[in-house]
């Protein structure tokens, strides 16, 4: 079985004829629709007819420009000395760029016309993209005059973007120096971070001193690039006229405080339960005074399931049948078609990821398989992703676009379909080690990210006085650190340099992009237990349910399928489910000692 995708359904080359005119008619697309824009925004006659020929051209040019950046960005991906790929990369993001005075000036007019609703019922076309048109309507508030807004794109480039690629450099290119039986080395970051997996205990705690060290040679930098990137955040959010970075990010997650309160509020009523788990961990493995930071991803248990490339997929599809026979044609599909990138090889990016390509209704997943029960599990997320954009395919492509909080709801439900029928397979122990690394991972999207919120609230309310410096973002993070995790972590041995390892605080655009990681698992969780309860008759409610995510807020998004978000009651069942896992874990414990 093929273990590498084609591409050859987007472009066959760079150099094809297909990619050449594809790429001159954006060029052409991209002039148009400035042209046209300069011409009619200036006036709210003919509205219904304007605003239709928007949505037309903007379509025309999202699917080109898709089509594009997706062959550049998934060749690069697998083929990091491609310098055809990035250079194609660069370009269309600047072109990109060249747009923003368009953009500007439709929200702009369409912000400023009286009656919005009269539109709709003169237009079919704009009828189905009533919720983005609003929301572009509604945009229009928080935008400055079109100059501002040209100024403040390009300057970017040299400000936040500019701090971010420094950090993302200098911590690319850190070499750590480590120790390992007997043998004095530098590796690279994510190889020692990695280590923190291994089975032996030392090498866990040399990895761990080595880590912090290394962070010495950096945290100067690193410090300046997350000073000039918040300060640039506060300054741009406040001009705007939001009343905090958090109040723009909800805005942009289409998710109201309401429910952000709620969810927080349930999380920190599960972190007893959690403390019990990191505690009995920390039992297990020999330590009196709680978990220590560098244990924290011990593995625990046998997990001894391993598979074929074959193994994998007619496990995932047999499963993912349980659910629905259109869910599991779907993955059988993804294999059939090579749609999969799974071969571990060098010059290819680690992780995994899935890329719903709209433009050709089909979607590409890359992933690093060697045969782990973990990989397995990846493999099924990802398809989970994948069956997402596969419910989307007859949505206009301006609908095609939803919010992070949702963005996990699919993949982490069709994991949880394989998590759940494998623990039903396992034996004991290989339960206890399957259970162990699930809550493990739910600790981290729920006391970890809960630590990483309130370390950026604290950080942006300190950095409205005055740049931080490295000593206060370490206390910022042991502080925060100490009221997620509690008792539950050897408060001796925590990780004050955590805001140099997460990249996500580097990014002027993806401020607090904690609590949507959290908000993906609970729903997700949520819905999955619908299905136990409904059976069946929840799969069309369920396919309902991420249609609907590209055109709707979170909160109408969720009433679909009758799960209030704005109710603390909602994220307390989901969080009961995990509060199971971790009692049945000590149980378990006792077991298999």
């Amino acid at each position: 079985m093929d273990m590498r995708w084609s591409l050859n359904e987007l472009y066959s080359s760079f150099e094809s004829e297909d990619f050449k005119s594809d790429m001159e008619k954006l060029y052409k697309l991209i002039d148009e629709l400035k042209e046209w824009a300069e011409l009619n925004f200036s006036s709210k006659e003919s509205a219904v007819a304007k605003a239709e020929e928007y949505i037309k051209r903007m379509s025309e040019f999202i699917t080109l420009h898709t089509k594009l950046a997706s062959y550049a960005r998934l060749t690069a991906s697998v083929d990091a000395k491609n310098e055809q790929a990035l250079k194609v990369s660069d370009r269309l993001s600047i072109k990109f760029s060249e747009l923003t005075k368009a953009f500007v000036s439709y929200q702009k007019w369409i912000g400023s016309i009286d009656n919005i609703d009269e539109l709709f019922a003169e237009s079919d076309i704009l009828r189905k993209h009533e919720f983005i048109i609003k929301e572009a309507a509604n945009n229009a508030k928080y935008l400055l005059g079109e100059k501002e807004e040209i100024i403040i794109s390009k300057m970017r480039n040299t400000g936040s973007t500019a701090w971010s690629n420094l950090q993302n450099m200098i911590t690319s290119t850190l070499l750590v120096d480590i120790e390992l039986n007997g043998e004095k080395k530098q590796l690279p970051l994510p190889a020692v971070r990695n280590l923190a997996h291994e089975k032996n205990p030392e090498i866990r705690k040399t990895a761990y001193y080595a880590e912090l060290e290394s962070y010495k040679k950096i945290e100067e930098s690193s410090a300046a690039c997350l000073n000039g990137i918040k300060g640039e955040v506060i300054t741009t959010s406040e001009l705007r006229g939001y009343s905090s970075p958090l109040e723009e990010t909800l805005y942009n997650s289409r998710m109201d405080k309401e429910t952000l309160d709620a969810m927080l509020a349930a999380m920190k009523e599960s972190l007893p339960a959690f403390r019990k788990y990191y505690r009995k961990k920390a039992e297990l493995l020999g330590h009196s005074n709680g978990l220590p930071f560098y244990d924290m991803f011990a593995p625990m248990g046998e997990v001894n399931i391993t598979f074929t490339y074959e193994e994998a997929r007619d496990y995932i599809v047999k499963n993912f049948r349980s659910f629905s026979d259109e869910l599991a044609d779907f993955a059988a599909n993804a294999f059939e078609k090579n749609w999969i990138d799974a071969e571990p090889r060098e010059g290819k990016r680690g992780g995994a990821f899935c890329s719903n390509l709209r433009p050709i209704q089909e979607s590409r997943i890359m992933a690093n398989f060697n045969g782990s029960f973990s990989n397995m599990t990846t493999l099924a997320h990802e398809l989970g992703h994948g069956y997402h954009g596969h419910c989307l395919k007859n949505e206009p492509i301006l609908n095609c676009s939803y919010p992070m909080p949702l963005a996990e709801t699919a993949s982490i439900f069709c994991e949880t379909i394989v998590v759940n029928a494998a623990l039903k397979e396992a034996s004991q122990e290989e339960a206890f080690g399957i259970l162990e690394s699930s809550i493990s991972d739910a600790g981290q999207v729920i006391v970890d990210i809960l630590s990483r919120y309130i370390f950026e609230t604290n950080l942006f309310e300190k950095r409205k006085d005055s740049a931080l410096s490295v000593k206060e973002f370490k206390e910022l993070m042991i502080n925060a650190q100490k009221e997620a995790y509690g008792e539950g972590l050897d408060p001796n041995y925590l990780h004050p340099y955590m805001w140099i390892n997460k990249t996500h605080y580097y990014s002027a655009g993806r401020n607090f992009y904690n609590f949507p990681y959290a908000f993906g698992l609970l729903f997700a969780k949520g819905i999955y237990a619908e299905y136990l309860k409904r059976g069946s008759d929840f799969v069309p409610e369920y396919n309902k349910l991420l249609v609907a995510t590209g055109r709707n807020n979170i909160a109408d998004v969720t009433k679909m399928v009758g799960i209030d978000v704005r109710s603390i009651d909602f994220w307390r069942s989901s969080l009961k489910l995990v509060e199971e896992d971790i009692e049945r874990f000590i149980e378990l414990a006792d077991k298999v000692k």
